[in-house]
């Protein structure tokens, strides 16, 4: 990497200069040299079991010195890992989070076991003293369960020396995190690090005082983060799942150690898993929406497993996501306003917005989360026309409100988003609506679903339409502004990158094969225009965005009510049931 990049990466990832931010990362400095004057832990009174998972992939690809993280590569073998200068912020995020132990440990053999060590120890080297970007409550709580998980496999072998600055260290972050962990945003950011703390005084000898304040506050947490449908106020299905895991993870410690979970903690578990079902795809994998990805394979199903939760969501919305399932086929809706406020800061505009599913084939996604790609991918990437979903040209159903030097939020987002989930004649039907469009066109879009009994066909049907007289004045204005040529629509079918898409039956059908041998046709009424055009796969552990295709309806809105209908079916000759074994291996291209 050349000096001039080096210097590029480092100005675009600096981090909020605000004097709010400054003064948080001043006192994190200070208490952090001031944890290390304490006096420290020399062993474990308990160990809790290594539950993380890693990827053996990326673990043999550590160990050959290809380092990725946040969408960048590095090839830096025999260079240990501090040594790399880091790209940008969500890189040192990333490193310093160790969460890097659990790919080496899926390995687990004499070299990965040499590595994870050297890269610890040189760690403790680096910024055992409280110095570096790693003394952040949070990512202190992520490294601290990770040297716990693995203490076993990174103590083996090693002398008393290397064994006390193992423990001098750990101490310190504890009695850091039990300083500061206050000062770190609610939601997951504050569950990783009471864990982490929690997990420090039941396993650390002389770290017991700070079980109950940490079982207290995680308590409360619950109370305050996790709402009534086990929902967060973020919306993230992939950051619910991070958040569960921890829970039941912190649960599992306490009970191991012999001590009680909180009523108020053990009744979020509770909750949650419900709802992580119903956004759990049939392949396994969770809806990628409101900068949340599918989640690392098993992942879900392990914290499910782990949790002992069996029930299922009631029907009706879960964290404002509707889900339809028939047979083979999933199909999941965001069905709610998105995340307001502060919770916004990863927000989509996706009101509607769906994804199916085929057995273990995702077939309709989202693009999904930019933000490894850099700040033009992450804005794309929150624009409704990245969603499968209706947008009016040029505009979102939600708006970006930007802030000087932060995060931009969302802003102007639909007030209104009825739904409604019925029995239909052949199956189960999703209706709902939004008012996204009201304040700049006067429109609402409507969205209509079934999904047949068997799985092998949905039927939609798109609306907008100028519901009240003040609506259809504000119509009647944008059609001005347009000189009476309609309000130019698209309604977007964003396809996985694996499904082989083709235009068919003279330019009326488009079919739509996947790798398991299905065949899916997608049909049209006929009114609109349909193209196949280019599109993207944004996703996590990769250096760049796949490319893929998406089918576009494009159309003009000319009067108060616009109608399209579409469908989407398995061709007659696939059969019900397909034997699909094959599985790719990992392509971070």
């Amino acid at each position: 990497m050349s000096d001039r990049t080096q210097k590029q990466h480092a100005a675009t990832s600096q981090p909020p200069q605000s004097f709010g931010a400054r003064y948080t990362r001043l006192m994190h400095r200070w208490h952090a040299r001031r944890a290390t004057r304490a006096r420290p832990a020399t062993g474990f009174v308990s160990q809790p079991e290594p539950r993380t998972i890693g990827t053996f992939a990326r673990g043999r690809q550590l160990l050959a010195g290809n380092y990725l993280f946040a969408g960048h590569l590095v090839e830096a073998q025999g260079t240990t890992l501090w040594d790399v200068p880091p790209p940008d912020q969500m890189w040192q995020e990333e490193t310093q989070g160790c969460v890097w132990l659990d790919d080496l440990a899926a390995v687990g053999d004499p070299r990965t076991r040499d590595l994870a060590a050297k890269w610890v120890w040189a760690w403790i080297d680096a910024y055992g003293q409280g110095t570096g970007p790693g003394w952040t409550p949070d990512l202190t709580g992520r490294r601290i369960i990770r040297w716990i998980h693995h203490a076993l496999f990174l103590l083996r072998g090693q002398d008393a020396e290397a064994s006390e600055a193992f423990y001098r260290t750990l101490a310190h972050q504890a009695i850091f995190l039990s300083r500061r962990w206050h000062t770190t945003t609610p939601g997951l950011p504050r569950f990783e690090a009471l864990t982490g703390l929690l997990y420090a005084g039941l396993s650390l000898e002389g770290m017991e005082a700070q079980v109950a304040p940490a079982v207290k506050a995680l308590a409360k947490e619950c109370r305050t983060q996790v709402d009534a449908q086990g929902g967060i106020p973020t919306r993230n299905p992939e950051e619910l799942l991070e958040v569960f895991t921890l829970l039941s993870w912190a649960a599992a410690a306490l009970s191991e150690s012999g001590q009680p979970v909180d009523p108020d903690h053990q009744a979020a578990i509770e909750r949650i898993a419900p709802t992580l079902r119903t956004l759990r795809h049939a392949d396994g994998g969770l809806a990628r929406f409101h900068g949340g990805g599918r989640g690392l394979d098993g992942r879900l199903d392990g914290a499910l497993a782990a949790s002992g939760v069996k029930e299922r969501m009631p029907d009706g919305l879960s964290m404002g996501y509707a889900r339809l399932s028939a047979g083979r086929t999933s199909v999941i809706v965001d069905a709610a306003p998105p995340p307001n406020g502060k919770a916004s800061g990863n927000g989509h505009a996706s009101t509607l917005a769906l994804e199916l599913t085929s057995g273990r084939r995702p077939l309709v996604v989202n693009c999904g989360s930019g933000a490894v790609f850099g700040s033009d991918w992450r804005r794309a990437g929150r624009a409704t026309p990245s969603h499968s979903t209706l947008s009016l040209e040029g505009y979102s159903s939600s708006r970006l409100a930007p802030r000087a030097g932060r995060e931009e939020l969302l802003d102007a987002m639909p007030n209104r988003v009825p739904v409604q989930i019925s029995q239909a004649p052949d199956g189960i039907r999703f209706e709902g609506g939004h008012d996204g469009y009201g304040r700049t066109h006067g429109l609402t879009h409507a969205r209509t679903l079934e999904l047949t009994f068997d799985g092998r066909g949905m039927a939609g049907e798109d609306l907008l339409v100028a519901l009240e007289g003040a609506d259809k004045q504000r119509f009647d204005k944008a059609m001005d502004r347009v000189t009476l040529q309609g309000i130019p629509f698209q309604i977007r079918f964003h396809l996985h990158p694996e499904v082989d898409a083709t235009v068919d039956m003279g330019g009326s059908a488009i079919s739509l094969a996947l790798k398991s041998g299905e065949l899916w046709v997608f049909r049209h009424d006929g009114t609109l225009q349909m193209a196949l055009e280019p599109s993207v796969y944004l996703e996590k552990g990769r250096l760049k965005p796949r490319a893929t295709k998406q089918i576009v309806l494009s159309g003009r809105a000319m009067d108060y009510a616009t109608r399209i209908r579409w469908s989407l079916a398995k061709a007659q000759d696939t059969p019900i049931s397909v034997r699909d074994l094959n599985r790719e291996e990992l392509d971070l291209t």
